[in-house]
């Protein structure tokens, strides 16, 4: 296969109403659970998982693994919804695994480089150069880990890209509700339970945004995005 449809590098449009025709979605959700989707249980997965749960806080490495969860069940379970999109599971692991590896204690002060931006580096060097995995697949995940956080509706996007953006921001602040059928996150926060992660996450913000007041999350509201996570409605049973 060519390695720009293999590793989810197909490059789609930032605005999710185009992808949606305009509807909020194209056809209701079902519920889909944990045991429903595949997770990759390669020698690179098995690696990253365990590195990720050894790098990142409990609330963190939950917070990864639910955004696998929210962010496969469209391609797997409603393919009609999102037929184009096209990628390879692992490579989506990988990139939900580490997309926020920038932001544990010591790496978010390893640099005055925004946390998404030095993630990726850290992601891209721990595919390619520790692990040997593909340079293209390398590149999928450190382009969908600097751009997780780049909102917008201009422009393109990888496919992988713009799965972990639906993902991270329906988890983080409720976004996109309607894409997601409630007995989905019932099943997932029962697996990867949230712990408080609205205020972890928020707290976390705060932290770089005082430690980096250029940093890219201020893109997104240096006071606006962490009210955003704490008044997330949708997730708020879950906490």
């Amino acid at each position: 296969m060519d390695p720009t449809r293999e590793y989810g590098l197909t490059a789609l449009p930032r605005d999710l109403k185009v992808l949606l025709n305009g509807a909020k979605n194209n056809k209701d959700p079902v519920a889909v659970m944990v045991d429903d989707i595949h997770l990759p249980d390669t020698p690179l997965a098995r690696k990253v998982v365990d590195y990720a749960r050894n790098e990142l806080q409990e609330q963190t490495f939950n917070h990864s693994m639910r955004v696998y969860y929210y962010g496969m069940w469209p391609t797997h379970a409603l393919p009609e919804q999102f037929p184009d999109w096209i990628y390879s599971d692992e490579t989506y692991l990988l990139a939900c695994l580490l997309h926020d590896i920038g932001t544990t204690k010591k790496n978010i002060r390893a640099t005055l480089m925004s946390f998404e931006f030095y993630g990726g580096i850290l992601a891209h060097d721990l595919l390619y150069k520790e692990n040997s995995a593909p340079r293209e697949q390398a590149d999928s995940v450190a382009e969908a880990i600097m751009r997780h956080q780049d909102i917008g509706d201009i422009g393109k996007i990888t496919t992988v890209g713009l799965l972990i953006q639906l993902a991270t921001i329906f988890d983080n602040i409720g976004g996109h509700a309607d894409l997601v059928h409630p007995a989905t996150i019932t099943d997932v926060t029962a697996h990867y339970p949230r712990k408080g992660w609205s205020s972890c996450f928020a707290s976390t913000i705060r932290e770089e945004i005082g430690l980096k007041p250029w940093a890219h999350t201020t893109a997104l509201g240096g006071e606006e995005f962490p009210k955003g996570v704490l008044n997330n409605k949708l997730m708020a049973p879950y906490d």
